[in-house]
């Protein structure tokens, strides 16, 4: 977005860092109700307006399955985890 401005990564080797946000559902969840989700949310995601407008903040939105999402966020939560130890941060 800002091409004359370096990144963080140019400037801390191996440093990576996003934000996302999802839509998630109690685990118990009928798989049929979550499908049913899923393909509305894609549907939603994949207004052009909606995107434009993600546009303008740097945004994009990702579409894709339920265990794709699944995927994410685990492997967020064990990325970040391992930060935490590696820093002796306690959650609270």
């Amino acid at each position: 977005m800002f091409p004359d401005i370096p990144t963080i990564g140019e400037f801390v080797p191996g440093y990576e860092s996003s934000v996302w946000f999802g839509i998630a559902a109690r685990r118990q969840t009928p798989a049929e109700i979550v499908e049913l989700l899923n393909k509305e949310i894609n549907a939603g995601l994949s207004d052009p307006t909606l995107n434009t407008r993600l546009g303008e903040f740097g945004g994009t939105a990702l579409k894709g399955t339920s265990a794709e999402f699944e995927t994410l966020f685990v492997g967020d939560a064990q990325k970040w985890a391992k930060v935490m130890r590696a820093a002796n941060i306690k959650s609270e």
